[in-house]
């Protein structure tokens, strides 16, 4: 998918080394780096997992990776370099995502947030994610996470 001058795309084993290092710099910035090359390759790689780019004719300039479980997926990282937001890039990575879960059945997305973080928080609540929880210590055993949820669709019910 094209937008302005923008790709969008899976992404591929090649990318996992931007990602990792936009994921240092824009996520888990003040954090221990968790999500390194090897850890973003490997979700790349997996199949419960979908990874998406941003690309303009440079470099990868956002990305999202998503778990999907049988009913439940988790939006494990989301980020636009800063000079890139603030165009709907966040907002087209997620709808990938969204309409990739839509397909495989899910109901529900969750996700994490730096408690702190108020605009991710705004951005996530436009998205239409409500708050579900709190995680204290979540972030390295310093920073309380706030956990969020989208519901897709009623969970099956169980025989």
């Amino acid at each position: 998918m094209e937008s302005g001058n923008l790709r969008y795309r899976l992404a591929t084993v090649a990318d996992a080394g931007e990602i990792a290092q936009m994921s240092r710099a824009l996520i888990e910035r003040d954090l221990e780096w968790t999500w390194t090359l090897p850890r973003v390759a490997r979700n790349i790689r997996s199949r419960d997992c979908s990874s998406v780019v941003a690309c303009d004719d440079t470099a990868v300039v956002g990305f999202a990776i998503m778990f999907f479980g049988d009913e439940d997926a988790h939006l494990n990282l989301l980020a636009v370099k800063a000079e890139h937001q603030r165009r709907a890039i966040g907002r087209r990575l997620f709808e990938w995502l969204r309409e990739s879960a839509l397909t495989a059945g899910i109901a529900q997305i969750h996700l994490e947030l730096r408690v702190t973080n108020a605009g991710a928080r705004d951005f996530y609540t436009a998205l239409g994610f409500t708050a579900s929880g709190y995680i204290p210590s979540y972030y390295g055993g310093r920073e309380t996470a706030l956990r969020m949820m989208l519901r897709l669709r009623q969970r099956a019910i169980s025989a």
